[in-house]
C-alpha cells in the first residue's frame, strides 16, 4: 500500500491484517456494512485503553446501526488478544506492524513529545459506508467525547440512506 491523499466520497483504502485471534481480516469482508476504523498508538496505555473501552461501551449501539468497529495499532497479534481479553472488547483489533494501513490512511506521521520528534500513529478514526466509500474522518482526536461523535455520524449516515 502506498500513502495517498484520502478524499471523502472516494473508495476507502483496502487492507488485510491479522486479527487478535490470528485470522486475516480484510476491509473487503465488510462491504454492505458501515465500518468504523480507529487507529491508536499502543495497547494497554491509558488513552488507548480509555478509547477502546468507550467503543466497547457503545458497541451495541454501533451494531444496532449495522456498523462494524475495527481497532488498528502496530501491536503484535498476541498483544491484541491480551488487550481484548483484559477489557472484554467485543470488536476486532488488527495488527499493523509494518504500518501498511496506517500509511494508507495517512496516520503514520511525525509526532513531537517533550521536544523530541519521532514517527508514530496519530490517533484517528474513519467512517466507511456500506459501499466502501470514506464518508467521515477525525484526525488527531482527543478521546473524551469522541466515540459519541462517531456514533452520531453513524446515525446521520443511516438516516440519509
Amino acid at each position: 500500500m502506498t500513502e495517498q491523499q484520502l478524499m471523502l466520497g472516494q473508495p476507502a483504502p483496502t487492507f488485510t491484517l491479522m486479527a487478535g485471534n490470528g485470522e486475516p481480516v480484510s476491509l473487503q469482508d465488510y462491504v454492505g456494512r458501515n465500518v468504523v476504523i480507529y487507529f491508536y498508538p499502543k495497547n494497554m496505555t491509558p488513552a488507548c485503553t480509555e478509547e477502546a473501552c468507550q467503543f466497547r461501551d457503545y458497541h451495541g449501539e454501533f451494531a444496532d446501526k449495522g456498523t462494524v468497529v475495527l481497532g488498528i495499532s502496530p501491536d503484535p497479534v498476541r498483544s491484541h488478544e491480551r488487550f481484548a481479553g483484559k477489557y472484554e472488547l467485543p470488536f476486532t483489533l488488527l495488527s499493523d506492524p509494518e504500518y501498511e494501513a496506517a500509511k494508507a490512511y495517512g496516520v503514520w506521521a511525525l509526532k513531537k513529545l517533550y521536544g523530541r520528534e519521532y514517527m508514530g500513529i496519530v490517533r484517528s478514526t474513519f467512517l466507511i459506508d456500506r459501499q466502501g466509500r470514506l464518508v467521515r474522518e477525525w484526525r488527531n482526536i482527543r478521546v473524551k467525547g469522541h466515540v459519541e461523535q462517531v456514533l452520531e455520524a453513524v446515525r446521520e449516515l443511516e438516516s440519509a440512506e
